[in-house]
């Protein structure tokens, strides 16, 4: 994930989270140090949460936040701390805490007006977790249902445009994964493997950053597995959509050279 993509999604979520407090807080003050059980009224507990996020200890506040809720079940800013310890974990980085207290504010209030806030407070959650394609993946593909989740739920939304975005981005990655283990089957001899990963970029990741390299790799495969009219027929696609693109150039050398070879040395 780039830096700009996380500066992005911390600015969307310290904007929302700003409005949603605004005008919550109650007395100011100071603050336990810890969150041994000390029967405080609501709104001290709930400000003394909130300061300990503001003055940078967001996994304090989330503990506090969900001692609000604890001493306080039925007052309305039980509410409140909920999704304000969803977004204190988001902070703190404890992505899976994060998740879960969305998920339960969700669960006992499906149609607050927050709600679809929580919803992308879930899909960042995801998203932070995404790792480089060398790894397993499940974590990409969970930020890609989230992400479709918040713009199926709520298209007009502002959270909607940012996840549209994201799903991009994420696809791209996903369709990196593909290339890397291609990549790997094909420096192995595993040309068949190979192929399949590459026009799985094709078929479903055509609009990525890596469908040129694809159909490139495509040609190279076919020319290894002895069927040079489908090695043509791959760089011809690849001409007709990245005519400027290096990887044409590269497919068109490919199969002037070796269009009637059944083995080819890869290209690095």
């Amino acid at each position: 994930m780039t830096a700009n993509a996380k500066t992005i999604a911390a600015a969307i979520a310290l904007g929302t989270i700003a409005t949603f407090v605004s005008g919550c807080a109650g007395r100011g003050g100071g603050g336990p140090a810890d969150t041994a059980y000390v029967a405080r009224d609501v709104e001290t507990l709930y400000a003394t949460a909130k300061e300990r996020l503001d003055r940078g200890n967001p996994t304090l506040a989330a503990a506090l936040f969900d001692e609000v809720e604890r001493q306080h079940p039925y007052s309305p800013w039980a509410r409140r701390a909920q999704l304000m310890s969803a977004f204190s974990y988001y902070v703190a980085r404890d992505y899976t805490k994060s998740i879960q207290s969305a998920q339960r504010f969700l669960s006992i209030h499906p149609g607050n007006k927050d709600a679809p806030y929580a919803y992308y407070l879930i899909a960042l959650s995801y998203y932070e977790q995404i790792s480089d394609v060398e790894r397993d993946q499940k974590v990409t593909e969970q930020a890609l249902t989230a992400l479709r989740e918040v713009e199926r739920r709520f298209p007009q939304s502002e959270y909607a445009a940012d996840a549209r975005l994201k799903i991009d981005l994420v696809r791209d990655h996903l369709a990196g994964k593909e290339m890397a283990i291609g990549r790997f089957y094909e420096k192995s001899g595993r040309w068949t493997a190979a192929q399949i990963r590459f026009q799985n970029v094709v078929e479903n990741y055509q609009t990525t950053s890596h469908a040129a390299e694809a159909l490139y790799r495509l040609t190279e495969t076919s020319l290894a597995l002895g069927i040079p009219q489908e090695a043509k027929k791959y760089a011809a696609v690849l001409g007709a959509n990245y005519p400027g693109s290096e990887w044409y150039d590269k497919a068109y050398e490919l199969v002037e050279d070796h269009a009637a070879d059944t083995q080819v040395a890869l290209a690095n």
